[in-house]
């Protein structure tokens, strides 16, 4: 279900030749007649998607292993651009789903805890090399109390 509105939205604007800063993108593409909207999947992607989905508009993520080969010369936000336009306008493209703001959560904790558990393996680790160092060869488990 696309709109028969023949106009690319880009995450810059460079195919409509527009730059403008973050803080006007809402309003300007609120301003726009429904249309197709497709973007590189990046930070900040899925909630400017939910953003442009609210306002009536059909937006499509793709990810950016796809755009980068179609990339033709110096990365610049309007050979991105090209590409992404590139990119959407194959029928064999897969699209990257948007993903809610739960979703989000739900890996953002997953991604602190991965950090919390790396680090703490790091500074046990490290503690067991100073010890060395200093002769103490006797090492207590990650749960053990001294």
């Amino acid at each position: 279900m696309y709109s028969s509105c023949t106009r690319w939205i880009i995450w810059v604007i460079a195919v409509i030749k527009k730059r403008m800063s973050r803080n006007k993108l809402g309003g300007y593409v609120a301003n726009l007649p429904p249309c197709r909207i497709v973007m590189e999947s990046c930070g900040g992607a899925n909630y400017w998607a939910r953003v442009f989905k609210r306002r009536g508009h059909t937006v499509k993520l793709i990810s950016p292993q796809f755009v980068k080969p179609l990339v033709k010369t110096n990365k610049n936000d309007a050979n991105d651009a090209e590409a992404i336009v590139e990119a959407a306008s194959r029928p064999s493209m897969h699209f990257v789903p948007i993903k809610q703001v739960e979703q989000q959560d739900i890996q953002s904790i997953h991604r602190v805890r991965s950090r919390v558990v790396r680090n703490r393996t790091a500074l046990i680790n490290e503690i067991r090399g100073l010890n060395l160092e200093y002769g103490c060869m006797r090492f207590r488990l990650e749960g053990e109390i001294a």
